[in-house]
């Protein structure tokens, strides 16, 4: 994983380490169109990191169906991500950012499965990257 002090600082050194569509929503805070991204039938088990830093995110045993066309989990590990009041499109949401490079990740709803806390991280599967567990 790449040092705090080795991640890019202007938006032309992100365009070089990412994709378009990884730029567009991490760093210009776009989504992805529903059903499209990588992650959203996967169900391998590892860790979801940032795809802009690779930060550990999301822990594979906490993500779930949850029809909306985007990975959905219930909770983030520790400490991973930073929540910001997101007042556009006419609305108040919640969006979650990644505590290290500040990329945006998606958004986080109060309509999760109600057993495991509540919470439904929708996240951007661009944004994401799964580092599978071996064995």
């Amino acid at each position: 994983m790449a040092e705090l002090k080795d991640l890019p600082t202007t938006d032309d050194e992100w365009r070089q380490r990412l994709t378009p569509e990884q730029f567009s929503v991490l760093r210009k805070h776009g989504t992805e169109r529903a059903f499209s991204g990588p992650y959203l039938d996967v169900k391998e088990d590892g860790t979801y990191r940032c795809a802009g830093c690779g930060n550990p995110l999301f822990a594979s045993g906490t993500k779930f169906e949850s029809g909306t066309g985007w990975p959905s989990f219930t909770d983030a590990l520790p400490g991973a991500v930073t929540q910001i009041e997101d007042r556009s499109y006419g609305m108040v949401r919640t969006e979650v950012q990644c505590a290290r490079c500040g990329g945006h990740l998606g958004h986080v709803f109060p309509d999760g499965p109600h057993e495991a806390g509540g919470l439904r991280y929708c996240m951007n599967g661009c944004a994401l990257d799964l580092e599978q567990r071996e064995g």
